[in-house]
């Protein structure tokens, strides 16, 4: 993870003991948006701002991003956070593996992506090597 998502993930998470006036160990229920103030918000808010402010040529991206979020029903956003929590323990390794899968699975219907990881899941270790060298996951875009 790189060092600005580790220091949010950090801010976000002591941030309400903060910004509360309350130790991080206890446990506490959140307010709803409307009840914070200018200064909770803003704080939640910033390192987004920061992103924004920092990638001009990324803002497009992260406004469709956005907007993909708050159509998902709560389910699928649920799955999506899940998601990412998997991607941020990952190695570098796993997660070349995982783009070189992805990559490949892009254009298969449900049926197809299923058959696929089953062939995936019976392969050796050095079957998957072999793979993952003949389907290399494309060239990363560079953030921030």
């Amino acid at each position: 993870m790189n060092r600005t998502i580790r220091l949010t993930v950090l801010a976000l998470s002591l941030w309400p003991a903060f910004a509360f006036g309350q130790s991080a160990t206890v446990a506490m229920q959140y307010p709803e948006w409307d009840q914070l103030t200018p200064t909770q918000r803003d704080a939640l808010i910033a390192p987004l701002r920061e992103r924004w402010n920092r990638n001009p040529d990324e803002r497009a991206r992260m406004a469709e991003r956005a907007q993909r979020w708050t159509s998902m029903p709560r389910e699928q956003r649920d799955r999506a956070g899940h998601g990412m929590q998997r991607w941020e323990h990952m190695s570098p390794e796993q997660r070349s593996e995982a783009r070189a899968l992805f990559h490949a699975m892009r254009g298969m219907d449900k049926e197809q992506r299923k058959a696929f990881m089953a062939q995936w899941r019976q392969k050796t270790p050095q079957q998957k090597t072999d793979w993952l060298k003949a389907h290399p996951a494309p060239e990363r875009r560079q953030r921030e």
